[in-house]
């Protein structure tokens, strides 16, 4: 009763609790159980000695029957999922609790947010048919707000607060990962607490209160999307943060900051939405002061990268598609542009080639057949379950149509992400640390 029936507590760390919604649905799974089981034994037939007799009882027999096996079902993986993530059931970080919530906020999506899901998801994948990427570039803005209106919900199902990718060490948990991956980049901005510091393209806001906590920065992140600022500022209050972290919704190619009025800046898997990398990086030049420090991670392909292979060609277009990503630069453009917009470069690195690595970055994505792991999507029957359970719910308007499409591009950006790091021509963590010129 305490894992179904409690009212879950807020953990700092944690992605997402559930909410009483979320907990409603199995309150009621709870009480159809019961009731079910309860009529069952009522009527004297609660263990009937084969299916072939339960299907001669009466409608309201079997009825009964499969309300109370289907409920006791969900209840009986959310038992496993209590023994499984132990800590973690009040966290929302468990798969059936995290679904549970991601159906609940895709349900009211079309009207909370005013939109029509199936004729944006359309739109979206319109700009994708084409290799030439000058369509894309042109209406990038629109592109990527529609991509995290659709996909920040099922983002934050399948990875968490922090939308970006890690590798792992020895004895570290996923989360641990993330955590250092963000606290890494923040430790080359070198600045004291109270400092004022700028998070370009900060999603939810996952990385941010993350690095507040750390560092005691004030730190302002900016997002073109309205849903990822309502979502992240939100999550600021749940974690005490107020005051110390907030959002703002702002294009990261113009700027609203004073001009030299930033200590620092950050960006993490960010900028390679922008469809031009020596604008985005000059409107942070711009906003920082003499001296101050920009750190960044960037999606680049390597050198590794082959024009002529078929399947690196794939990869590229599966990444820039299932990411709203206009066009992807190599690691020597990036550094390029950085230095053509007045920064002078102090360090630069492909992360993804570190040492003591456990764990490589891209193995989130590689299928599994461990139904409790959310790589389980990407083996053949995951992605055709996924798909055709969104399309039922689709059918009897359970969510929205054009859901099922959201998820076959996701599915598709972590494949083409996959392949990506197997291959080495792709990697999502080019370090670049720079410096504006004290004159």
């Amino acid at each position: 009763l305490e894992f179904c029936l409690s009212v879950p507590q807020r953990s700092p760390d944690k992605p997402r609790s559930p909410s009483l919604g979320t907990m409603g649905i199995l309150q009621m799974n709870l009480a159809a159980a019961v009731a079910g089981a309860g009529y069952l034994q009522y009527v004297g037939k609660l263990s009937p000695s084969s299916y072939a007799e339960l299907l001669k009882e009466p409608i309201g027999v079997r009825f009964a029957a499969c309300t109370a096996g289907m409920c006791s079902l969900v209840l009986g993986v959310r038992f496993l999922e209590y023994l499984v993530y132990p800590g973690d059931q009040t966290s929302g970080t468990g798969p059936l609790t995290r679904t549970l919530a991601l159906l609940e906020t895709v349900v009211g999506q079309e009207k909370d947010r005013k939109i029509v899901v199936d004729d944006w998801i359309t739109e979206y994948n319109e700009l994708h048919k084409s290799d030439d990427p000058s369509q894309r570039n042109s209406a990038y803005a629109k592109m990527v707000n529609a991509y995290y209106e659709l996909a920040t919900s099922f983002y934050e199902w399948g990875w968490g607060a922090s939308f970006h990718f890690s590798y792992r060490m020895q004895g570290e948990s996923f989360a641990e990962g993330i955590r250092r991956h963000e606290y890494s980049l923040a430790s080359h901005l070198m600045l004291k607490p109270g400092t004022k510091v700028v998070d370009v393209g900060c999603g939810i806001g996952g990385p941010m209160r993350n690095i507040t906590r750390f560092t005691g920065w004030d730190v302002t992140g900016i997002t073109v999307n309205e849903y990822q600022v309502r979502r992240g500022n939100q999550m600021v209050t749940e974690e005490g943060l107020d005051g110390q972290c907030r959002l703002a919704q702002m294009d990261f190619m113009d700027l609203k900051f004073p001009p030299g009025s930033m200590d620092g800046a950050y960006a993490i898997e960010a900028t390679c939405h922008a469809p031009d990398r020596v604008k985005v990086y000059s409107q942070i030049f711009k906003t920082l002061k003499p001296g101050a420090i920009f750190a960044t991670y960037e999606w680049c392909l390597t050198d590794k990268w082959d024009g002529g292979s078929k399947h690196h060609k794939w990869i590229k277009k599966a990444i820039e598609e299932g990411d709203a990503l206009p066009d992807m630069a190599f690691t020597w453009e990036v550094a390029k542009a950085m230095k053509a917009a007045g920064f002078e470069m102090v360090h630069e690195r492909d992360m993804a080639l570190d040492p003591n690595q456990e764990i490589q970055w891209h193995v989130p994505m590689t299928p599994s057949w461990n139904p409790l792991c959310q790589r389980f999507q990407f083996n053949f029957f995951g992605l055709f379950c996924t798909t055709w359970i969104l399309r039922l719910l689709e059918f009897v308007y359970v969510v929205p149509s054009g859901t099922s499409k959201i998820q076959v591009v996701l599915q598709t950006a972590g494949m083409g992400c996959a392949a990506g790091g197997e291959t080495g021509s792709f990697t999502p963590m080019y370090l670049m640390v720079a410096r504006k010129p004290l004159k």
